[in-house]
C-alpha cells in the first residue's frame, strides 16, 4: 500500500523558484562563544566592508556579539559563511542569523 504524499504536489513537480542574489536584505546575527576581547568586531567590520555591507557590530552584556548588516543577499550569505568558519578570532560556538527586508538605516559599517 502506497502512502499518500503530505505535500499537495511532490517536490519533483514543483517549479524551482529563482532567488535574486542581488536583492537587498537585512541580516541580524548573534554570535555565541568567546567573541569579546579578541578582535572579533574588528574582523567582522573588515569582512563586511570587503563585501560592501553596511551596519554595525556590538558587544552584548551576556558575552555575545550582535551584527546587524544590510546589503545584497549574496554578500550576506558570504558573511554568514565566514562567521561560521574557523577563520574568526576567538571561538564561535553558534551563530543565530535572521533575515528581513532592508531598511536603509545604515550608511557605513561601525563597531560599537
Amino acid at each position: 500500500m502506497e502512502m499518500p504524499s503530505l505535500h499537495p504536489r511532490p517536490s519533483e513537480d514543483r517549479e524551482r523558484e529563482e532567488i535574486d542574489l542581488n536583492e537587498s536584505l537585512a541580516m541580524t546575527a548573534v554570535i555565541h562563544g568567546t567573541v569579546q576581547g579578541v578582535g572579533f568586531r574588528y574582523w567582522a567590520w573588515r569582512h563586511a566592508e570587503k563585501l560592501g555591507l553596511v551596519g554595525h557590530a556590538t558587544n552584548n552584556s551576556d558575552g555575545t556579539v550582535t551584527i546587524e548588516v544590510e546589503g545584497p543577499r549574496w554578500a550576506l550569505q558570504e558573511l554568514l559563511k565566514s562567521l561560521n568558519s574557523s577563520d574568526t578570532p576567538g571561538v564561535v560556538m553558534t551563530v543565530d542569523a535572521h533575515y528581513g527586508p532592508a531598511t536603509g538605516r545604515f550608511s557605513e559599517f561601525t563597531r560599537n
